[in-house]
């Protein structure tokens, strides 16, 4: 699965969470958010974020109400016979057809 990518308007953005990781005992970051699809049929779908780098620019230039394209993977593991699934963004934009249709500054 590559290059997956939904627009949608940024209903929610959660806190940063921060911890040490055992093996390395570097910092980690990571935070969820979670965007309104459009369409017939509109859905809520959260995310995940994970990485220092990415986590400070989304919080630096996205806010609740934006309307983004995220790109992401998605990721499933297996425990006591059960599969959860995990939604991944890697890259998150000012949806640029939004950008033209106001007058917000440069992204």
């Amino acid at each position: 699965m590559s290059n997956l990518q939904i627009t949608g308007t940024i209903k929610s953005i959660g806190e940063v969470q921060t911890g040490i990781a055992k093996s390395s005992g570097k910092e980690w970051k990571k935070m969820l958010f979670v965007i309104d699809t459009e369409g017939e049929y509109p859905k809520s779908v959260a995310f995940n974020l994970f990485g220092g780098e990415k986590v400070d620019n989304f919080v630096k230039y996205n806010k609740v109400g934006q309307r983004v394209d995220v790109s992401f993977d998605v990721e499933s593991r297996e425990y006591k016979g059960k599969y959860y699934s995990d939604i991944n963004a890697w890259k998150v934009f000012s949806n640029k057809e939004a950008a033209t249709t106001t007058n917000s500054g440069p992204s």
